[in-house]
């Protein structure tokens, strides 16, 4: 079986052929960084116009890497929601018209679901998982019992992950995009120590009962630190002990809230590892997984795994080309529900909104958008 998956929910142009037995046959990707970096951030009208501009040779592209004809795939694959919904728009419609030209089954996909499947793409992990999904829009702690069936256990109730490294690198004057130029800054900290004395940064929620998250008081603390630093341009070594502070309690965070939900996974769901809560020798060990944009950064996976390990539990992480938005975690989506006949009808419809766990509890703030 061979599905080709199209990406266009945010900045990135994406299509890329897979086939049921995990190989990836082509995987293209187009930026839009530079389209976007003279505005410090992405502009949904610009981002859904580049889509259009270039999502036909980036298909072309993908196809002929695979060395493929329409004609022998199995189905289309396509975002279609969550996201900036032009350029959602703008991938769906162009699935839609190849599916129905050729007579393929059509896959609408949850951008969501794609990043919490990767990893078994990449891994094989079977279910049930914990994962946590961190990007630009969304910060969940989710549990994946199947295709389409997920337990949301936290969620952000103000700004997500990805947008408060975005932000706090605008304020520190680093570039776009500001969650890899954050991190790359924080590297360049002499003395770790002294950075995280310098600038004492909030722990949001950490020691609070359940698995939320909260960034925006972080946010607003960066931007205290700024002003209170000498008037004038602002020094690397500045830049680049806060920096260092940042990530260093961002880490923290991130480890409270998912200690708590592995300690809960763990639990409730001990029937389904019976010999490896035991001993540790089951061939299926507890996994969890971290996926998304944000799963990139190594301050924050390093700490995962650690943390994870001392739970008896497999850390996995897709690659780091597999992190952000692409085409082959949509199309691997697209295989896993064909395979379990859930196509869809060519009138489904773009949403901004799209929450994998539709029963969870509404949340407060950017915690709606799950």
């Amino acid at each position: 079986m061979k599905i080709l998956g199209i990406e266009t929910s945010c900045d990135e142009t994406a299509a890329a052929v897979v086939s049921d037995d995990h190989t990836i046959h082509s995987n293209m990707v187009l930026s839009q960084l530079e389209d976007h970096k003279i505005f410090g951030g992405v502009v949904p009208e610009v981002a859904a116009r580049a889509h259009l501009d270039h999502l036909d040779n980036i298909i072309k592209g993908a196809m002929d890497e695979a060395s493929i004809d329409f004609s022998e795939l199995d189905g289309v694959a396509a975002t279609c929601g969550p996201g900036l919904v032009g350029g959602v728009m703008v991938g769906m419609m162009a699935g839609k018209a190849i599916a129905a030209a050729h007579n393929l089954s059509f896959i609408g996909v949850n951008h969501l679901e794609a990043h919490a499947l990767t990893p078994r793409l990449t891994d094989k992990v079977q279910f049930p998982y914990l994962i946590l999904l961190v990007s630009g829009g969304h910060t969940q702690i989710l549990v994946a019992e199947d295709v389409g069936v997920y337990k949301r256990w936290g969620t952000t109730i103000d700004d997500a992950l990805g947008e408060c490294f975005d932000k706090s690198a605008k304020m520190m004057g680093l570039g776009y995009p500001g969650g890899p130029n954050l991190e790359k800054m924080a590297k360049e900290c002499k003395d770790p120590e002294k950075a995280i004395e310098r600038f004492p940064l909030p722990l949001p929620l950490k020691g609070r009962a359940g698995c939320d998250f909260s960034f925006s008081g972080l946010k607003t603390a960066v931007r205290n630190h700024i002003e209170k630093l000498p008037e004038g341009d602002l020094q690397k070594e500045d830049i680049a002990d806060l920096a260092h502070a940042f990530q260093t309690t961002v880490a923290a965070i991130i480890e409270d809230r998912v200690k708590r939900a592995i300690e809960r996974f763990l639990d409730e769901y001990k029937n389904a590892f019976p010999q490896g809560l035991k001993d540790g020798q089951s061939a299926q060990k507890p996994a969890f997984v971290v996926s998304g944009g944000v799963a990139a950064n190594m301050t924050i996976r390093d700490c995962l795994k650690s943390l994870t390990a001392r739970h008896n539990m497999d850390f996995m992480a897709p690659p780091l080309n597999l992190c952000s938005d692409n085409g082959a975690m949509i199309a691997w989506a697209g295989v896993e529900r064909l395979k379990r006949n859930m196509t869809d009808s060519l009138d489904i419809a773009a949403r901004p909104r799209w929450p994998l766990d539709p029963t969870a509890e509404p949340k407060v703030g950017g915690g709606a958008k799950a």
